[in-house]
């Protein structure tokens, strides 16, 4: 088999189900790589059986999954023809955990793998999905059902993913594997893992699968050099994330420090030596407010195989963004009025996290207040070591006063956003709570939002096309003939 180049675009992995399978085909089908987001996969999956699957596609994907006896438990629990009633609540799944029961694990397997193979439909482009590093306890089975649908990319940041490229050729050869878990209050001796057996899990039908590229999404050339030399297995390139792209960020290098808006200052030390990262001799992308012609250009004069690009892709036609959003989104940047703040508290995960500010939405402290503090989705929970030794979770989102009781630290739960519950909203799987309170959206983007009337064709468009984005971004690249 002829190796696929490298592409020049990588689609960023935005947000929950943002990056959909949708954009992610759309893009993958003009040559360029689209990602799907493969956080909360699994979530995602059963809200949307319970609005009806209305094209079909899910249950389409889901008849081609190579193991059919796990599918009809699953549509039986979750999907409701014609759609769940507007202001009846979702069914939800159990949350993340690192001993899940078989029907989690299908849950999960399934959920990823119907993503990945609805992208990958109908063309032979590069398709990649994007995980968070401190997302731990659904990764295993993931990457499996990623894996079961021929994934071509794997790409992580928030963290320090060491271990991933090592499971990818253990999963790949039907071996069992286990990764260990940032667990707070863990001492030396303390041996936490989460683990998943193929073979278990198939009941002996093990499949060799084609093991997927691995690109680690980092900030910094001392990450890249230890993950390159020290990972447990190949890594096959990097994309080097700087602070004005959507979503988490890494925090400053040094002691935080905070501007008059409340945001985190930057420096030159954030700024990532390219000739350090060239050195190591992997292709890399930079990501970043990348999102125009000229930066694709800049970025390839540099020694960069291409661009990873997030914010354009976002608010395109095929994204996962309501409807609603996206136009409310494209009139603010029409008018100037648009503003996106690097928020150091909203996220649960510790990171600071980019949010646009929306009104009516989560950016919106008044909101915010009104919203009744709980944890019901759990990814971005923290395990921690209970008196006893075992396990436990707790997440600064949650009620402060149950967050206390846990060992947690009352200062960590000032300015905690609920990000789980607000990403759902943002693409139309928002829950609704008892008498009709509806969960309010929490958009995130990167800076160069203002940027996105550049791929609109005429001046009143209203619209435009993953297609677009890329035709638009490849503008000035000469294409070897």
């Amino acid at each position: 088999m002829i190796a696929k180049p490298d592409p020049v675009i990588i689609q960023g992995g935005m947000g929950a189900a943002v990056s959909a399978w949708p954009l992610a085909r759309a893009v993958a089908k003009t040559g360029q790589m689209g990602v799907v987001s493969g956080t909360a996969l699994d979530l995602v999956l059963c809200r949307r059986l319970q609005l009806g699957d209305l094209g079909g596609d899910l249950r389409r994907a889901m008849a081609e999954f190579p193991f059919p006896a796990m599918i009809e438990p699953i549509l039986e629990r979750y999907f409701i023809p014609g759609g769940k009633a507007p202001g009846q609540p979702f069914i939800s799944c159990a949350m993340p955990s690192v001993s899940p029961t078989q029907r989690q694990l299908e849950l999960l397997v399934v959920a990823n793998f119907v993503e990945v193979y609805l992208a990958k439909e109908g063309h032979d482009g590069l398709v990649g999905i994007n995980y968070l590093e401190k997302i731990q306890a659904p990764t295993l089975a993931s990457l499996f059902g990623a894996m079961l649908a021929d994934v071509d990319y794997v790409l992580m940041g928030a963290g320090i993913p060491r271990a991933i490229p090592g499971i990818l050729d253990q999963l790949s050869r039907g071996e069992p594997v286990e990764l260990s878990l940032h667990v707070s209050g863990a001492e030396g001796d303390d041996n936490f893992v989460t683990r998943f057996s193929p073979e278990e899990f198939t009941a002996g039908e093990v499949p060799w699968l084609k093991r997927p590229k691995f690109l680690a999404i980092i900030a910094s050339p001392a990450l890249a050099t230890m993950l390159a030399r020290k990972s447990s297995g190949k890594v096959d390139g990097f994309v080097v994330e700087g602070p004005t792209a959507g979503g988490h960020n890494a925090p400053p290098r040094g002691t935080m420090q905070l501007d008059e808006r409340g945001e985190p200052i930057y420096g030159e030390r954030d700024v990532p030596d390219l000739n350090a990262i060239r050195s190591i001799g992997l292709p890399f992308w930079l990501a970043g407010s990348c999102g125009t012609p000229k930066r694709v250009s800049e970025a390839l004069a540099l020694g960069a195989a291409g661009v990873q690009v997030g914010t354009a892709f976002a608010f395109c036609e095929e994204s996962g963004f309501r409807e609603d959003i996206k136009r409310e989104v494209l009139a603010m940047v029409r008018a100037g009025t648009v503003d996106v703040r690097t928020d150091p508290r909203a996220s649960p995960a510790g990171f600071p996290f980019k949010v646009l500010q929306l009104a009516g939405s989560m950016s919106d402290e008044a909101v915010c207040n009104e919203r009744t503090r709980m944890c019901d989705l759990g990814f971005l929970r923290q395990a921690y070591k209970q008196p006893d030794g075992s396990l436990g979770w707790r997440c600064p989102a949650e009620g402060i006063d149950a967050y206390v009781r846990k060992g947690g630290d009352e200062a960590d739960t000032h300015g905690r956003k609920c990000v789980c519950n607000g990403l759902l909203t943002n693409v139309g799987l928002g829950q609704v709570r008892d008498n009709e309170v509806f969960e309010q959206p929490l958009v995130t983007s990167g800076d160069d939002v203002r940027s996105i009337v550049n791929f609109l064709s005429t001046s009143d468009a209203d619209s435009y096309s993953a297609k677009d984005v890329v035709e638009c971004l490849l503008a000035d690249v000469v294409t070897p003939v």
